[in-house]
């Protein structure tokens, strides 16, 4: 996976998964739900946010109950990547299974809201295009960007899949 660079925009600590994807529109198509995306906490935010975006938030994003939705109405909204000091561990593993990439990143201060951003997935590195700051973050391995590449867990099976000479099974 290549370098990506987006805008970023900021959140704190414990953003959870209630947050990402309210209750009240569970029912809903996943395009309704996106809607409402982080609407308790910024209310704009789904107006302000672009195809190619980057998300910075604090510790323990994604804590909560376990709903894939949160992943897929961030990346319905465009939303690239997520560079988090910590996930919760349900949250990380349905974000690289729905195609949205998760990235730790233990330090990322300074970084505001509308910064230029640049991540390197698989060096671990986040740049500050503003500052020329560079952040140290966890390296993902090949394999987890070939999946979240692919567009999550069962677009990467299904190609390994039809490599390998093996169609799915009916």
């Amino acid at each position: 996976m290549a370098e990506i660079e987006g805008t970023a925009h900021v959140l704190g600590d414990a953003v959870d998964t209630d947050l990402l994807a309210p209750g009240a529109h569970m029912k809903g198509s996943i395009e309704e739900l996106a809607r409402h995306c982080l609407e308790a906490i910024d209310p704009d935010f789904v107006q302000r946010v672009r195809p190619g975006d980057l998300l910075v938030a604090g510790s323990r994003f994604g804590i909560g109950s376990s709903r894939e939705q949160a992943a897929q109405a961030l990346r319905l909204l465009g939303i690239q990547a997520v560079v988090a000091r910590s996930f919760a561990g349900i949250f990380y593993r349905n974000a690289l299974n729905n195609g949205l990439l998760a990235v730790v990143c233990p330090d990322h201060e300074g970084i505001e809201a509308g910064d230029r951003l640049r991540l390197d997935p698989m060096a671990g590195r986040l740049l500050h295009l503003p500052s020329g700051r560079s952040f140290a973050c966890r390296p993902l391995p090949g394999h987890l960007l070939a999946m979240v590449e692919a567009g999550g867990l069962v677009p990467w099976l299904e190609r390994r899949f039809r490599a390998a000479g093996r169609g799915p099974r009916t």
